[in-house]
C-alpha cells in the first residue's frame, strides 16, 4: 500500500512506510519461510556511511572556512560544502525530480530540494548543506525510533514454529512443516521447542510458556488431556500432542492474520492528518512564494532578504512530525497492547476504546470459566444425596451438556452404563432415561413440569438440575459456574477508570444475581436470548454513551458486531466471536479489558501532545522566519528536533508502566 500521508514518498514516511503501511511477510504461503529475523530492523550501513562522509566534508568546510578565504578564489570552500550537500541530499534531489516528472510536486522532497536550491542560488552554501545534512541525520534517527516500535509487534511474528516432529507409524519421528500436519495426527515436542499446532496432550507432563502469545509471564503446567496453543514454548518435559486443528486455523495463524490487518485500519485522527497534509503542503509553498515576491513588489524592499525568509518558511513547514508521529502513536499503542496479550485490529478501534463509557460483559465463558461444579444437593424426604446423585449421573451419562457433565463428575461412586436404557434428550431442556428399570427425568424446572411432574423452584443461587424418579420429584442439584480469578478485579479496575459495568446472560435470574453480587457488576439482565442481548445493547446505546461488549461464544457474535467496540476472549473463545470482535484478549482475563482502555487513553494523550507540539513549534518558528528573526539553521534544528521529540514521545507507549499490573 502506497503511503499517501504527504503526497507520496517523503523521507520520513519512507522510514516508517514499511512499518505503518506495508503488509508483513506472508508466513502462510506453502513452502515459503523467512530467512532473516523479523525483529532485526536496522538502518542500512551504506546510508550511515554516506551521511558520515557528508558530515565530514561539511565540518571540514566550516573549520577551514576562514583559512580558505586567503585563496584568491572562494571555490575550494564552496566545493567542500557542495560535496557535503550532494552526498547528504542526493537521494532527496533524485526523488524530487522523479516526483516532478510524475506530476507530484507538493511533498517533503520538494520542500527540502526547493529550500536548499534557493539557498545555493543566493550564495548560502553552508545553509544549503546544513538543510540536507541535518534532515538526513534526522531521517536516520526517526527510522531508528520507528523500527523500535515495529519490533514490539514483529516479535510476535517470530514465534512461528519452523517445523513439527510428526510421529509416523512406519517412519518413526520425521521433521515436517507445520502446514503438512493434519488433525488427528500426533507430534512430539521436546523441551525448549515451540509447539507448532493447537492440540491436546496425549502423553507427558511439562510447563508451557505462553508469554509471546498471551503476555502471561508464568509458565503453565500441562499434562494428559490439557489443550496447548501453537506458538507456546515447551519448557521442561517431553510432550506427545494430538493435533486438533490445521496450522491455518490455529490460534497462532489467527494472531498473524489479526496483526497483519491492524496497520491497515486508520483511526479518525490519522485520516484527518492524511487529509490535512494534502492541503497543508501546497498552502505552505504558496505562502513561501508570497513571502518571497509580494513584499519586494509592493514595498520595494530587498528581494534577497525576503527570499531567504521564504526559504526558512519552507524548511520549518515540513509536515514530517505530524504525518509520522500520529500513525506511529497508534501503531505503538497496538504494539503495547500486543505485549500485554491484547490484539487490537486497528488504530480506529484503539481510538474507539478511548471513547467507551460502558463495558457490557457476557457471563458464561467471559466472567466465568465455563466449567460447572455441583455445589449443593437438595433432596426431598425419603431420598439421600448419594441416591439422588446416582440416578441423576446415570440419566445424564450420555449428554454432552456442561451441566450434565458436572452432574456425572459429582457422583463419586461407580457408574454402570449397561444399566442405562431408552435414553432420549430434549435439547436445552433435559434428558429422560431408564436406569435400573426406573424412569428418570433430569433437567430444567420447565422440562419436569412438561412431563407432568409436580415440583417447585430451587431456592439456591446457581443453575439447577431437577430430578424425578418414576414421576415423583426427588430433589435438585445446584450447579455453579466457577468465576474467573480476576473477574472481581476487572470490575474494580473499570470503576477506577470511571466506567459503568453491565452483565448480560441467558442464565436464570437467581444464578445471574449470585454472579453479579460476587463480582460487583453495576447492573445485570438475565434470561436473555442472543437477539435479546443485541436489543439490550441498542437500548443502552440509545440511553447515551458508547459501549464495549465482551463475549466469547458463537451466540455473542451479533452483540460483538453491534457494539461500538467488540472484545472477544481469544484463548478459549470461538472463531465466530474472534472474527466479529475488534479487540481480542488472548489469555481470557477480563481484567485485560481495563488495560486495553488504559492503553487507548494513553495513546490518545500522546497523539494530542504530538499534534500540539508540532503545530505550536512550527507556527512559532514560521512566524519568526517571516519576521526575519530565525535563520535556516534554526529552522532545520526546529524541524528535525520537533519530529524526533514527537516520535520519541510516541514510543513512550512501549515503555510506560500502567496503573494496574
Amino acid at each position: 500500500m502506497q503511503n499517501r500521508t504527504c503526497g507520496g514518498e517523503c523521507p520520513a514516511c519512507s522510514a516508517a512506510g514499511a512499518m505503518l503501511q506495508q503488509p508483513p511477510v506472508n508466513h502462510h504461503a506453502e513452502g515459503k519461510k523467512t530467512t532473516a529475523p523479523l525483529t532485526r530492523f536496522t538502518v542500512p550501513a551504506g546510508k550511515v556511511a554516506l551521511i558520515g562522509a557528508a558530515a565530514l566534508f561539511f565540518f571540514l568546510g566550516l573549520g577551514f572556512r576562514g583559512w580558505l578565504q586567503h585563496f584568491s578564489s572562494p571555490w575550494p570552500g564552496h566545493a567542500l560544502f557542495l560535496l557535503a550537500y550532494l552526498l547528504a541530499g542526493g537521494r532527496v534531489i533524485r526523488q524530487a525530480l522523479d516526483h516532478l516528472f510524475r506530476g507530484r510536486l507538493m511533498d517533503e522532497y520538494f520542500l527540502m530540494a526547493a529550500a536548499s536550491a534557493g539557498a545555493i542560488a543566493i550564495g548560502e552554501l553552508p545553509e544549503a548543506a546544513a538543510v540536507m545534512l541535518f534532515f538526513s541525520v534526522g531521517e536516520l534517527l526517526e527510522e531508528s525510533a520507528v523500527n523500535r516500535s515495529r519490533r514490539s509487534i514483529a516479535a510476535l511474528m517470530e514465534i512461528r514454529p519452523d517445523y513439527a516432529n510428526l510421529i509416523s507409524a512406519d517412519k518413526g519421528i520425521i521433521r515436517v512443516r507445520p502446514e503438512a500436519v493434519r488433525p488427528g495426527q500426533t507430534i512430539l515436542v521436546r523441551p525448549g521447542e515451540k509447539i507448532p499446532l493447537d492440540g491436546t496432550v496425549e502423553q507427558g507432563k511439562s510447563y508451557v510458556d505462553h508469554a509471546a502469545l498471551t503476555g502471561e509471564s508464568l509458565p503453565q503446567r500441562v499434562e494428559e488431556g490439557d489443550t496447548v496453543m501453537a506458538g507456546a514454548v515447551n519448557s521442561t518435559g517431553l510432550l506427545q500432542i494430538r493435533v486438533e486443528r490445521e496450522y491455518g486455523e490455529s490460534s497462532l495463524a489467527k494472531i498473524f492474520r489479526l496483526t497483519e490487518q491492524a496497520a491497515a485500519r486508520k483511526a479518525k485522527t490519522e485520516q484527518f492528518i492524511t487529509r490535512f497534509a494534502r492541503y497543508y503542503t501546497p498552502a505552505v509553498v504558496l505562502s513561501a512564494l508570497a513571502v518571497a515576491v509580494l513584499p519586494p513588489l509592493l514595498a520595494g524592499v530587498d528581494f534577497h532578504s525576503w527570499l531567504y525568509r521564504a526559504l526558512v518558511l519552507l524548511v520549518i513547514s515540513c509536515p514530517c512530525a505530524l504525518v509520522i508521529s500520529v500513525p506511529l502513536s497508534y501503531f505503538s499503542g497496538i504494539g503495547s497492547a500486543s505485549r500485554h496479550g491484547i490484539l487490537v485490529k486497528g488504530g480506529n478501534f484503539l481510538e474507539a476504546l478511548h471513547q467507551v463509557q460502558t463495558v457490557v460483559f457476557d457471563k458464561t465463558g467471559t466472567l466465568t470459566r465455563g466449567t460447572f461444579e455441583v455445589e449443593e444437593v437438595l433432596t426431598q424426604p425419603g431420598w439421600t444425596e448419594d441416591q439422588l446423585l446416582f440416578y441423576a449421573a446415570h440419566a445424564e451419562y450420555y449428554s454432552q451438556h456442561p451441566l450434565a457433565r458436572a452432574v456425572v463428575k459429582a457422583y463419586s461412586g461407580q457408574l454402570f452404563p449397561s444399566a442405562i436404557r431408552a435414553y432420549t434428550e430434549k435439547r436445552g431442556l433435559g434428558v429422560k432415561a431408564t436406569v435400573q428399570n426406573y424412569t428418570v427425568l433430569a433437567g430444567s424446572l420447565l422440562f419436569l413440569r412438561q412431563q407432568g411432574v409436580e415440583t417447585f423452584p430451587c431456592s439456591s443461587a446457581g443453575s439447577a438440575v431437577y430430578v424425578a424418579v418414576e414421576g415423583r420429584y426427588a430433589g435438585c442439584l445446584v450447579v455453579r459456574d466457577q468465576l474467573k480469578e480476576d473477574a472481581s478485579l476487572a470490575m474494580r479496575r473499570l470503576r477506577d477508570l470511571g466506567l459503568a459495568t453491565v452483565m448480560l446472560t441467558g442464565d436464570r435470574e437467581e444464578a445471574a444475581a449470585d454472579i453479579a453480587g460476587r463480582i460487583g457488576v453495576d447492573r445485570y439482565w438475565a434470561g436473555l436470548l442472543p437477539e435479546d442481548k443485541v436489543a439490550k445493547i441498542e437500548d443502552l446505546q440509545a440511553a447515551g454513551g458508547k459501549l464495549a461488549f465482551v463475549g466469547d461464544g458463537i451466540n455473542d457474535a451479533p452483540a460483538l458486531t453491534r457494539a461500538e467496540v467488540g472484545i472477544a476472549m481469544g484463548g478459549l473463545g470461538t472463531d465466530a466471536a474472534i472474527e466479529a470482535a475488534d479487540v481480542v484478549i488472548m489469555d481470557d482475563k477480563p481484567s485485560r479489558v481495563a488495560r486495553a482502555i488504559e492503553i487507548a487513553a494513553f495513546t490518545r494523550k500522546i497523539v494530542i501532545q504530538n499534534i500540539v507540539l508540532a503545530l505550536g513549534v512550527k507556527g512559532l518558528f514560521a512566524a519568526m522566519g517571516v519576521l526575519g528573526a530565525a535563520s535556516i539553521w534554526e529552522a532545520v534544528f526546529a524541524d528535525v528536533g520537533v519530529a524526533l521529540i514527537a516520535i520519541i514521545n510516541a514510543t513512550r507507549l512501549l515503555r510506560v508502566n500502567f496503573r494496574h499490573n
